[in-house]
């Protein structure tokens, strides 16, 4: 990246940990405020201990996001205290891996409330905060599964398809307004979150079939957003970046 985010505000949400607390770490030593969600008082404050640590700026935003009520009020307070809005990342997700039979209601529910509706929140309450003038950057948070799904996953794999459409469907809108809407679509990357859902064998698989031959990490997910939040990409809009290494459009495995 040529371009740094000084003087930039950035909202994150699920910044507690995984691929958000890497985009919101590196957004700091960029020069950009960074409003720091979960849902989990700890996780913010650890993520802010980090970015302050590094001689960073960061605003607690503790705060569920699932509601638009929720999210509103996160991304306002923000910008108010703040003084401006500039990028949105739709991060946040509650995940469940279940076969199609033992899917349930409930944990449907709270997939989709997290991970689906609160993207559709976060750009309205972004595109409400941002300047009418300046314009901003949104980026959303997808996965691979959108477009190559693994056993288990139809309602995680039918969550992140659908953000990829929510991603084009708010750059037609709001391009006017010049607030650009990206995505990125991670394959498998070691989280604390995703642990649970992988071991050796699995891992070595993944691996088998990237033509890089290994698994990406946070902090290159972080990197990639950063870029699409960054003057660096400002003529990319409604573009989705597949950061798997090559998994998901070549066929070696």
């Amino acid at each position: 990246m040529t371009s740094s985010l000084s003087g930039r505000v950035a909202f994150i949400s699920g910044a507690g940990h995984g691929i958000g607390k890497a985009t919101a770490l590196a957004m700091a030593r960029l020069g950009a405020i960074v409003g720091v969600n979960d849902l989990k008082v700890e996780f913010v404050q650890e993520t802010i201990a980090a970015i302050e640590a590094a001689g960073g700026r960061a605003i607690a935003l503790a705060q569920d996001v699932s509601t638009r009520d929720g999210m509103r009020e996160a991304v306002l307070r923000l910008a108010r205290d703040a003084g401006r809005l500039d990028i949105h990342v739709n991060n946040a997700a509650w995940v469940r891996y279940q076969p199609v039979a033992e899917i349930t209601p409930e944990v449907m529910d709270r997939m989709v409330e997290i991970g689906f509706k609160s993207v559709i929140w976060g750009i309205q309450a972004a595109a409400e905060a941002m300047d009418p003038e300046r314009g901003g950057a949104i980026v959303n948070v997808a996965s691979i599964a959108a477009v190559r799904s693994p056993g288990r996953s139809m309602v995680y794999s039918g969550i992140k398809a659908g953000v990829l459409g929510i991603t084009r469907a708010a750059a037609a809108d709001l391009g006017a307004r010049r607030i650009r809407v990206n995505a990125v679509a991670p394959g498998a990357v070691p989280t604390e979150g995703t642990a649970k859902h992988r071991n050796a064998d699995l891992d070595a698989r993944r691996i088998a079939r990237t033509p890089l031959g290994r698994l990406g990490t946070v902090e290159e997910i972080a990197d990639a957003i950063c870029f699409l939040a960054s003057d660096d990409a400002r003529f990319v809009n409604a573009d989705v970046l597949h950061l798997d290494g090559g998994a998901s459009q070549t066929n070696i495995g």
